[in-house]
């Protein structure tokens, strides 16, 4: 058995789910989501609480999918009534970002800026060296910010590139001058 596919999913107030056609449906105060369903799970919606279950819960591969769909309709759940975010910072001198018009304008370290775009259903704000991402999605939400890190990775040496707010870097020291005659 899958220990979290079997938890009953709450429904809270103000959040509407349905299913039709292979489809979960969420809508809440925060927008709407949509998530085509894998054909091995089954939901089951009632008095306010959803169950999901899998044709033969003994098969390893489909106790893992159920467990994964519990956690996408949990995360729709909570993208459409408290939202996600991600905070990332860059560092280095010179390197900068500001906001172009929907999407942010990168000079961080390239003969060139780079601007890069944000999809549909994601929200950026850049304060300083501080860069903000928030959205319902979480699957969109950390695949762009993990493209936005990926511009310029942090090095290790000094440190320099995109990171997230909450991400430590491991340091490593440089080349030293050798001792011997």
């Amino acid at each position: 058995m899958s220990r979290i596919g079997k938890q009953l999913i709450t429904i809270p107030q103000g959040v509407t789910v349905t299913q039709d056609a292979g489809f979960i449906r969420v809508k809440g105060p925060k927008g709407e989501l949509t998530r085509v369903l894998n054909p091995i799970v089954t939901v089951t919606i009632q008095d306010g609480t959803i169950t999901l279950s899998v044709v033969n819960p003994e098969e390893k591969s489909e106790r893992s999918l159920w467990g994964t769909w519990g956690a996408h309709v949990r995360n729709m759940i909570v993208g459409v009534t408290e939202g996600f975010k991600k905070e990332l910072e860059i560092n280095g001198v010179g390197y900068r970002a500001a906001m172009q018009g929907k999407d942010i304008k990168l000079e961080v370290g390239y003969s060139h800026p780079v601007i890069f775009n944000i999809p549909v259903g994601i929200q950026a704000s850049v304060e300083k060296n501080l860069i903000t991402l928030v959205g319902t999605d979480k699957e969109l939400l950390g695949m762009t910010a993990a493209t936005l890190r990926s511009v310029r990775k942090p090095e290790p040496y000094k440190g320099k590139g995109i990171k997230y707010l909450t991400e430590s870097i491991r340091r490593k020291a440089g080349k030293t001058a050798s001792k011997g005659a």
